[in-house]
């Protein structure tokens, strides 16, 4: 059974659960496709998908190009983005922290909006402009408990012990930590308020994360640093501190 099918099976709006999972992925893959192409990809019947993806067009959120019969994201999902951006006050008051942070240590920042255990998002980003950076993409989405965030939600989530290993059992790594190793990181990031993934998610590259909270309950959202192990390691306890501080201010901000 794939993602789309439990997600469907689960789901009490099928067709909309549809809709997302072409939208999605359109958005990651960044060219014109074509129907059998994406039915294929999600697992749907072909009458399907061609029935989804005409609503989508109708609604302006897909456009379809008669000469290649191929779809891509159209404008009106833009419009949806920027309504969500003015709107999200996480964005605003992140930014700053993130550029401060990625200008002072030389590393790429991140700010993700955390969806239990079923995934995160980036929704912010910031690079030093150094020559050798890693970098992703704002709207990139990510397993929720993979790499340092991972250990952040484990550990401020109140989450069932089974539940969490059940999902760290399907997660992917360069070099994947023992459940053991793992859950022994997640109660060290419970007592200093910082997880650190050193090389695990991806070989040679160190990750940071830092819950924020916007409310009570688990962590809303979480700032993230990244750079390569070698180049962070006499600066690392610096770092944590500079970030654990940045997640704390922030989440005082968005409480207030």
């Amino acid at each position: 059974m794939t993602r789309l099918d439990d997600t469907l099976k689960a789901s009490k709006a099928p067709a909309i659960a549809r809709a997302a999972a072409v939208l999605r992925l359109l958005g990651k893959r960044g060219s014109p496709m074509g129907v059998q192409s994406i039915a294929r990809e999600l697992g749907l019947v072909p009458s399907t998908c061609l029935y989804v993806l005409r609503a989508l067009v109708a609604e302006e959120l897909v456009a379809f190009d008669a000469d290649t019969k191929r779809y891509a994201l159209d404008a009106g999902v833009l419009t949806l983005a920027r309504a969500w951006l003015r709107r999200d006050q996480f964005n605003d008051l992140a930014q700053p922290a993130l550029d401060r942070l990625a200008r002072e240590f030389g590393i790429t920042t991140l700010g993700v909006q955390v969806f239990g255990l079923d995934h995160i998002i980036v929704t912010a980003m910031s690079q030093s402009g150094q020559n050798f950076q890693l970098s992703t993409q704002v709207g990139s989405r990510f397993p929720a408990l993979v790499s340092a965030t991972g250990r952040c939600i484990a550990a401020f989530g109140n989450y069932p012990e089974d539940d969490l290993r059940l999902r760290f059992e399907h997660l992917r790594w360069d070099d994947a930590p023992s459940w053991e190793d793992w859950r022994a990181q997640v109660e060290e990031a419970r007592e200093t308020g910082v997880a650190v993934d050193a090389g695990n998610y991806i070989a040679g590259v160190t990750v940071i994360a830092a819950p924020v909270w916007k409310g009570s309950g688990s962590p809303s959202h979480a700032l993230i640093a990244i750079g390569i192990g070698a180049a962070l390691r006499s600066g690392l306890p610096r770092l944590k501190e500079a970030l654990r501080g940045a997640a704390r201010s922030l989440s005082e901000q968005l409480e207030g």
